[in-house]
């Protein structure tokens, strides 16, 4: 078994092994890497582990500093789920291996792995974050049956509020600046235009957006990812004065609706923070939390790094950044959310 470096001639390989594959995400896929790049300039090392030439395994890693942490090499940023993924258990230990001399030879700080299940007991494990994942039937009526009543009652108000849905990919300048609102207003960096601008181009078939009007105005919009048999909301956001509309309900009921339409089966609420307010959203629509595993090498620390903004000192920060213009944040948010794992 040889572990090298990806390149360009192995790109077609690789993601026919990731969309073959059970476990391995859409973050897995090549573009993921291409996307990142761009945005943030991060130093890539895509290891893939092969046996007379075919491919057994992967592992996808970024190098990032971080504000208060170091050096990190990273499976994925800006990604829920990363990590390894192999044909076997052996394969998938020599890629971690190989991911722990790196850390080393690099002088990195820590490598983070972002796992869905637990797969290594030795290494120092995280489950700060959840995702929620919910099974899709093809009447959408079954779907709507299986949301608890308050949530349904949230959907039909907004209904009777007569907001309509549109699923495309237009409107992303009106997109970024409800995202941009709806970030700045939780007290986090937005992340850069030119972020959503590279997803567009680099997922045309995959990528799309749903913005959702209320007398002919946009008030909310999430950019979703549709992948195999799963959509996949991602980055979203409502105009807080859009809130009374139940604006935030409708719009993932309507994508929801359009999933089951198209034949797609499991609806990917994402990850949320355990106690956080979209942790709570998420938890009204019924879906059971399964924790995510995220999983450290600590070479250069002694402790994980503990980038939670429910840390008590970083509230003061947040209640800043909750006071600042939305113009100002749109300039200074990029160039502080780089440095943010």
């Amino acid at each position: 078994m040889e572990v090298q470096l990806y390149t360009e001639s192995k790109k077609a390989q690789w993601d026919e092994f990731v969309q073959n594959s059970k476990e391995a995400s859409f973050f897995h896929l090549t573009g993921w890497k291409r996307v990142v790049e761009r945005t943030f300039g991060y130093p890539s090392y895509y290891l893939l582990a092969e046996h007379h030439g075919h491919l057994q395994g992967i592992l996808p890693l970024f190098v990032m500093r971080t504000l208060s942490f170091g050096k990190a090499l990273i499976s994925l940023p800006l990604a829920a789920y990363g990590g390894p993924y192999a044909r076997d258990k052996e394969t998938e230990a020599l890629l971690v291996e190989e991911a722990k001399r790196l850390t080393q030879r690099e002088g990195i700080d820590y490598l983070e792995l972002r796992n869905i299940d637990l797969k290594y007991p030795d290494l120092p494990t995280k489950d700060l974050y959840v995702t929620f994942q919910q099974e899709l039937y093809e009447d959408p009526e079954k779907n709507l049956e299986l949301i608890p009543r308050k949530t349904r009652r949230m959907i039909r108000q907004g209904e009777k509020h007569q907001l309509q849905a549109e699923l495309g990919r237009d409107h992303l300048r009106e997109f970024y600046h409800i995202y941009a609102h709806s970030v700045r207003n939780l007290g986090t960096p937005v992340f850069p235009f030119r972020l959503f601008t590279s997803l567009m181009e680099e997922f045309p078939e995959m990528c799309k957006i749903l913005v959702v009007k209320h007398q002919g105005q946009i008030v909310s919009g999430v950019m979703t990812f549709f992948y195999k048999d799963q959509v996949i909301p991602y980055y979203g956001g409502a105009l807080k004065e859009a809130f009374s509309l139940s604006v935030n309900n409708f719009m993932y009921w309507e994508l929801m609706k359009y999933g089951s339409q198209q034949g797609y089966k499991v609806f990917d609420f994402g990850r949320s923070k355990k106690g956080s307010g979209s942790f709570e959203f998420k938890k009204h629509w019924g879906m059971e939390p399964r924790s995510l595993h995220y999983q450290y090498y600590l070479n250069r620390v002694a402790q994980m790094p503990d980038i939670n903004p429910l840390n008590p000192k970083y509230q003061g920060m947040i209640s800043l950044w909750k006071k600042l213009p939305l113009s100002i944040t749109k300039v200074i948010g990029p160039r502080i959310v780089k440095y943010i794992p």
